[in-house]
């Protein structure tokens, strides 16, 4: 049974995986571009998703992988107008994944429960209002930068600290603009201005984010940084890879996981869980 929105928000108290499933409508993401333009193909794939264990679908309609060019709101709304009812239909808590209130407000009116912003806020100033107002869940990512030049020569002199810091300061201030502290999720934006060295300090340091009080979400699912560590190039093959750092990832008090294949990572989780509950308290105690 897929985990209700209050469990997804009590994850880190309840430890429970959390599985999100990657739902991209455009053309040009890094993983699976132009699959799911057409809502039919979006749809099934997202039912898929729900079937192989998806607690919740996080679906975008602008790319924001590295070297990535901004899409307005309008174009968002209008890839996401034939899709988003009848995702809402699946059963599941929906995400939105978008830094523009607009685009989360015509999301959440269509019956979408969260705001994903790789912002923080810090693109749309009517982000935070919106989420007060509405109530919705929200997950605050850490970013370097904008998509488009994130990734030239990212540098930090502690990576943990100031990514920890960045987080605790949007969270101040999306409590200061009224969205309650219950609502928020946080994520060190792995990849979104990071080398491979930064990724891993990160991953390895999750446990200094997950003492801010909030579910950690984590998203590495195909990215560059794990082809770097395997020698795979193509996203696609890089389901092994991706299953370790998810894993890692938990070990390390993270529990809410963006990723493609969902049901791998499901099973994986599973078992880590199961163990984690059978013996003494491990490496995320």
């Amino acid at each position: 049974m897929a985990a209700s929105l209050q469990d997804i928000l009590q994850s880190h108290r309840l430890r429970l995986p959390v599985m999100v499933g990657v739902l991209n409508v455009t053309p040009d993401s890094f993983s699976d571009p132009g699959r799911f333009l057409d809502p039919q193909a979006s749809l099934a794939h997202a039912g898929r998703m729900v079937a192989e264990g998806a607690d919740l679908i996080d679906v975008g309609a602008e790319s924001t992988r590295p070297g990535s060019d901004r899409v307005g709101a309008g174009e968002q709304i209008r890839r996401l107008r034939g899709i988003l009812p009848a995702l809402v239909g699946l059963g599941v808590p929906v995400s939105i994944d978008t830094t523009r209130a607009s685009v989360a407000r015509f999301a959440l009116e269509a019956g979408a429960v969260m705001i994903n912003d790789i912002s923080a806020g810090r693109d749309d100033p009517g982000m935070f209002p919106l989420a007060a107002q509405s109530r919705a869940a929200m997950t605050l990512m850490h970013m370097l930068g904008q998509p488009k030049s994130m990734q030239e020569q990212p540098h930090y002199d502690d990576v943990v600290r100031q990514v920890s810091d960045f987080l605790a300061g949007r969270l101040k201030a999306a409590g200061d603009a009224g969205v309650a502290a219950d609502r928020l999720i946080v994520d060190p934006g792995i990849g979104f201005g990071k080398t491979l060295e930064h990724n891993l300090a990160l991953l390895a340091g999750l446990r200094v984010l997950a003492g801010l009080g909030r579910p950690v979400m984590v998203g590495v699912s195909r990215k560059r940084f794990i082809g770097a560590l395997t020698g795979q190039d193509q996203p696609q093959d890089r389901l092994f890879g991706t299953l370790g750092a998810v894993l890692a990832g938990w070990w390390r008090g993270a529990t809410i996981f963006r990723v493609h294949d969902v049901a791998a990572a499901r099973e994986a989780l599973t078992v880590a869980a199961a163990v984690d509950r059978a013996g003494p308290a491990g490496p995320a105690s």
